[in-house]
């Protein structure tokens, strides 16, 4: 059980069904078509970045870095769509240049977020590694080895399965630490410790509906990744908008 902290004792979590997540999703498409322009240009922006990762993903290093890069510039593109939908709940006129006031507005705590979320990249991908040298005494083949060919021939079951466990692992935690993160900085402009706090406790209190958000989510990004990545300029602006109607389901006026 997670201990209760003063600062988030003024918030309390309401209890959802776990059917909640498709009704998260209908209200994000909602949010999505209200805003299709500003919407689908944040998809474009994540959807560039996710090439980016394919085009570097010939050796584990390569996806290391382009992974992180993503865990980066990721808290900035949910706040963007996030305040897109803050601002239609609250009857405000959005556009894309609007939608970037919550960043500025945010950005020291946003930005400290990004910086939460990179340490845990980096932190798990280091353990790998370590794990991998102290076994097979290396951390991968060589870069020159695997630039113009396939990395999964250079690369031996042990390894493989190391950075998949690793990979899945940081997933968990990146999602227990973010289910409310961002929309909880755009809407009451908490310090990221109690945005993060708050996020493991909704993913604790509402497990069931959480487990069935976290099932949608990777069915919708392997989708993405089925479409090479095309399908992820609507994916991602429609999780973007479905996470704010997350936030203000769960999370409980003061």
């Amino acid at each position: 059980m997670l201990a209760n902290h003063p600062a988030i004792d003024m918030y309390p979590v309401h209890r959802v069904p776990a059917s909640r997540p498709f009704i998260w999703l209908g209200e994000g498409w909602r949010d999505m078509h209200h805003h299709r322009g500003a919407s689908y240009a944040y998809g474009a922006l994540v959807t560039g970045l996710g090439m980016l990762i394919l085009a570097y993903s010939r050796h584990p290093l390569y996806l290391a870095a382009t992974t992180a890069a993503f865990l980066m510039v990721g808290p900035l593109i949910a706040a963007g769509l996030c305040e897109l939908s803050r601002c239609r709940d609250h009857g405000e006129s959005t556009s894309f240049a609007a939608s970037l006031q919550g960043l500025r507005s945010n950005r020291g705590n946003l930005l400290a977020f990004a910086g939460v979320l990179l340490f845990l990249a980096l932190a798990w991908f280091t353990l790998c590694a370590l794990f991998l040298y102290v076994k097979t005494g290396s951390v991968g083949p060589a870069i020159g080895d695997t630039v113009w060919g396939d990395v999964m021939t250079h690369l031996s079951s042990a390894q493989v399965a190391a950075y998949m466990l690793a990979f899945a692992l940081l997933c968990l935690v990146v999602y227990a630490v973010s289910v409310v993160t961002v929309p909880m900085i755009i809407d009451r402009h908490v310090d990221v410790g109690t945005a993060i706090r708050m996020s493991l406790r909704v993913t604790e209190k509402d497990f069931p509906a959480m487990l069935v958000w976290a099932g949608l989510i990777l069915f919708l990004v392997l989708f993405g990744f089925a479409t090479w990545l095309l399908g992820m300029i609507v994916i991602l602006p429609l999780l973007g908008h479905a996470t704010w109607h997350a936030y203000r389901d769960t999370v409980e006026e003061a």
